[in-house]
């Protein structure tokens, strides 16, 4: 990871030669394959019954119909212990909200970016992999995992950040669903291996949670392994607000300051950025607790679970690119609201699944699949049209505060509809709410005239 030279960085565009840009797209792309192994096995498949198991345990429910007795709790404010996982996502996020524009703002005043990058994910790799050793009570994997999940939001802020530095325009669309793609493939292919481990842990000699806990290890040695390789093409760059020394933290939190006063000079970026708070809380939240509804709710065992996510991944993994395809004839702003309608008929289907029914539930994740990728990558490529330039990662940090693996309101509505009820079941339709909202802001968003506002060039297709 050596830094180039100051004049070899001092350019904060796109490299107008398109070799250095293709080079450095290839590694940006393989940090979407290092990370989303942490949001496809662990998030969205093992954590979640891996927390809800611990918990169950430590109130002397061993089984999962047992466990759906909403008399049950922890101790903690009264939740009940399968409320632990999205109550664990709400706290994360609430302290992501509070330090990642801190970041944002350090990261801008810095010319060191793949550094910030490297550190921010070699912690969140480091506190995956020791998952690992957290076999006893939920108090220790509660902490890793908050940890874990604090981390890679900072790991994004920065990724997100290189985005208008390595793409022109008109290129953003088509790397940002390149992004997403590989992304999916990677998850998917660790995937594989867990899934083979898990059918095959009682032939390993080993239960069901040894098994999550080997695939948590596996997680953390892959994304660390793959951030390495993904840094190397990508270059430093001299942003607007960088300075030669280390960013300050004062100077940087007043800068933000201005920058949310400055933002009202920008409707149409912040209106974009609330419609993405809706609705990508809502895809959000159907995939992370897509896991505990499968096996608390429908009864599911974990191998079909694992099985319909791993069909999910590379059913985005095509469905990012035929959403991108659609894009180019329907404008990706348009794309984004045809996937949101998707969205809502599947979340208000699920309501409806029969227990047991793996067929059905099989069908659902390939609805899924089909518009996950093309409804984040596309919406990604849309904001960072709308960010003035030299303050990519402060704005990146207000949209990670619901970006790929979190989901404050989403959970929030989660939390409060499981511990009423016990169950997943209504806390899953009532995100259609979310979809509805979110489509209703983003379908107000003139975009053309937002990327105008902030001086960036207006691509050929919104």
């Amino acid at each position: 990871m050596t830094d180039p030279s100051p004049e070899a960085a001092a350019h904060s565009g796109p490299s107008p030669d398109p070799a250095q840009r293709r080079r450095e797209q290839r590694g940006w792309y393989l940090y979407d394959w290092a990370n989303s192994v942490f949001i496809t096995s662990v998030v969205t498949v093992l954590i979640g019954p891996y927390l809800s198991g611990l918990a169950c345990s430590s109130v002397g429910a061993d089984t999962s119909q047992a466990c759906l007795d909403p008399s049950l709790s922890l101790g903690l404010f009264g939740l009940h212990p399968n409320a632990l996982y999205p109550a664990l996502t709400t706290a994360a996020i609430l302290i992501q909200i509070l330090l990642l524009p801190m970041f944002g703002a350090l990261l801008d005043h810095s010319q060191y970016k793949k550094r910030w990058l490297f550190w921010t994910a070699f912690g969140g790799s480091v506190a995956t992999l020791g998952l690992y050793f957290a076999t006893s009570g939920y108090l220790a994997a509660s902490v890793l995992f908050l940890l874990a999940n604090l981390l890679y939001g900072f790991s994004i802020v920065a990724y997100n950040a290189f985005l208008p530095e390595i793409a022109t325009a008109d290129e953003r669309d088509r790397v940002s669903v390149a992004g997403w793609g590989i992304g999916y493939l990677g998850g998917a292919l660790l995937l594989v291996v867990h899934l083979v481990l898990v059918i095959n842990a009682d032939a390993l000699g080993i239960g069901a949670g040894d098994a999550a806990r080997i695939a948590f290890a596996s997680c953390g040695v892959w994304w660390l392994g793959f951030t390495v390789l993904s840094l190397r093409p990508l270059r430093n760059r001299y942003g607007a607000l960088a300075t030669g020394g280390p960013p300050r933290l004062g100077a940087s939190l007043k800068q933000f300051g201005r920058t949310l006063k400055d933002m009202r000079k920008y409707p149409n970026t912040i209106l974009f950025l609330l419609a993405f708070i809706f609705f990508n809380d809502g895809v959000q939240a159907a995939i992370r607790y897509a896991a505990p509804f499968a096996t608390q709710d429908l009864g599911l065992e974990q191998d079909v679970l694992i099985m319909t996510i791993l069909i999910i991944q590379f059913v985005a993994f095509g469905g990012a690119f035929a959403t991108g395809w659609l894009a180019r004839y329907l404008g990706s702003k348009n794309t984004v609201l045809v996937t949101l309608v998707v969205w809502g008929g599947l979340v208000a289907g699920a309501y409806f699944l029969p227990a047991g029914n793996v067929p059905l539930f099989i069908t659902l994740g390939v609805g899924i699949g089909l518009v996950l990728g093309g409804t984040q990558s596309l919406a990604r490529s849309l904001f960072s049209q709308l960010i003035p330039k030299g303050r990519e990662a402060e704005y990146f940090s207000l949209y990670q505060i619901s970006d790929k693996g979190s989901t404050f309101l989403g959970s929030l509505a989660v939390t409060i509809a499981v511990s009423v009820t016990g169950g997943y079941r209504v806390a899953v339709v009532s995100l259609i709410a979310f979809f509805i909202i979110g489509g209703l802001l983003l379908w107000r968003t003139r975009m053309r005239e937002g990327i105008i506002a902030v001086g960036n060039e207006v691509p050929a297709r919104l």
